[in-house]
């Protein structure tokens, strides 16, 4: 099992450290999830199996704090303007 807070390093260390696009990057996740060896316990499978993830606004990560949040029947609130497209978001 891994978390959506690994999901996200592993997201960000593939673009910063290895020059991995992040069209690529989400690709070689869903790749991840996809045998069903290895399990999210967040959103992550569900975060990316949204349309075009690589260039959604709000970003990947913003969308996994927010499927966190709202699972747990919380809001989220941020300073990403992007993200009033979401439900349950206050935007301070």
């Amino acid at each position: 099992m891994v978390s959506d807070l690994v999901v996200a390093e592993t997201y960000f260390a593939l673009q910063h450290h290895y020059g991995v696009s992040k069209q690529d990057a989400l690709l070689g996740l869903r790749r991840l999830f996809a045998d069903g060896e290895i399990g999210p316990l967040g959103v992550a499978a569900e975060v990316l199996g949204t349309a075009k993830p690589a260039s959604a606004k709000p970003g990947f990560v913003d969308r996994l704090i927010h499927g966190t949040y709202t699972g747990a029947t919380a809001e989220m609130a941020t300073f990403e303007k992007a993200a009033r497209r979401l439900n349950s978001v206050r935007v301070l």
